[in-house]
């Protein structure tokens, strides 16, 4: 885990590319260590980390991917928040992870929150309808954005998709 640039412990500005850039940077830095088998990482994004674990996804060999709480683009999910501002015109990071999934094949769990009050889960199923691989998408039911950790199926749908990686990875 990290910290965004310009957030917690992390220096500098944060923007898409430099996360992409982060996230690249630590992938990278994980295939050096002899303690890392390098055909089982998973990439974990929840919400803006999403946008990045998919671009991740899409420049990296990754056994599979979790997407919390993701989006299909971070403008649509701006423009459903501000419906009368244009706001392709002024974001200026646009986190295009619908674009990017069309060509990803690698395995991808969804966990989207029923009541998520921050991306509405209707993004994050446009993102499941792209997604180029095989797809296992779970709603958490009564959570919201910022309590899915909460939800007592978490952590269990987690495992199960790193144990079936785990299965498919070994034979």
């Amino acid at each position: 885990t990290m910290d965004y640039r310009g957030y917690g412990t992390s220096r500098g500005e944060p923007s898409e590319e430099a996360l992409v850039e982060d996230a690249l940077f630590y992938y990278d830095w994980l295939l050096t260590r002899p303690d890392v088998d390098k055909a089982r990482i998973v990439a974990l994004g929840r919400s803006l980390g999403a946008g990045v674990a998919v671009a991740l996804a899409e420049k990296r060999k990754l056994r599979g991917v979790i997407l919390v709480t993701p989006f299909d683009t971070l403008q649509s999910v701006a423009q459903d928040a501000y419906p009368y501002v244009p706001m392709g015109f002024l974001l200026q990071h646009p986190f295009d992870s619908l674009s990017r999934a069309k060509a990803i094949h690698t395995p991808a769990l969804v966990v989207v929150a029923e009541k998520d009050e921050v991306i509405s889960p209707e993004h994050a199923w446009r993102l499941v309808d792209g997604w180029a691989g095989d797809v296992t998408a779970f709603t958490l039911p009564d959570v919201g954005h910022d309590d899915v950790k909460s939800a007592p199926a978490y952590w269990p749908t987690i495992v199960g998709f790193l144990s079936r990686m785990e299965v498919q990875s070994d034979g």
